[in-house]
C-alpha cells in the first residue's frame, strides 16, 4: 500500500485547506492548476495561488484520510499552531471548553439535593423529581 500525506495549503486569502494525498507533489500542483487537466478542490480554485506550509507522512493513505478529517474540523487558530509547531497550545484550543464548576457540576449537585431530600421526605414520583430540578433545587 502506498504512503500517504495529510497537508494543510495557505490560500491566497490566508484561509486554510486541509487535505489528503498519496503523491503530495502532484495534488499541490493540481491545486493550483499547473501541468494538470484536472481540477484541484473547488474551495482552492476561487483562492490561488496556494502554498503548501504543512503536512504529515503516514504509512498508508486511510491513515493520513483519518487525520485530514480530524484537522478539517479544527479552529484557523489551532491548525496556526499546528503549523508553527506548538503542539502543546493543541489540547487547550478545543471548540468545546469544559468548565470545571460548570453545568456537570451544577447537574451534580441538583442530584445530591435532590436524593437527600428524598432520604428525609421519603421516595416521591418522577414528575416529582423533575418538576424539583427546574424550580427551587438549587
Amino acid at each position: 500500500m502506498s504512503k500517504g500525506y495529510m497537508y494543510i495549503l495557505e490560500c491566497s486569502d490566508g484561509s486554510y485547506y486541509t487535505g489528503s494525498t498519496n503523491n503530495i507533489d502532484r495534488r499541490l500542483n493540481e491545486h493550483n492548476k499547473i501541468g494538470s487537466k484536472t481540477k484541484g478542490a473547488k474551495y482552492t480554485s476561487a483562492r490561488q495561488p496556494v502554498r503548501l506550509v504543512y503536512f504529515e507522512e503516514y504509512e498508508r493513505i486511510d491513515e493520513a484520510f483519518y487525520r485530514e478529517k480530524q484537522v478539517q474540523n479544527w479552529s484557523h487558530k489551532k491548525k496556526l499552531a499546528l503549523i508553527e509547531g506548538q503542539n502543546e497550545l493543541l489540547p487547550t484550543m478545543a471548540k468545546k471548553v469544559f468548565a470545571k464548576n460548570g453545568l456537570l457540576d451544577t447537574f451534580l449537585a441538583l442530584r445530591q439535593a435532590q436524593s437527600s431530600e428524598h432520604s428525609e421526605t421519603g421516595s416521591k414520583g418522577k414528575n416529582d423529581c423533575k418538576e424539583k430540578l427546574t424550580s427551587d433545587c438549587g
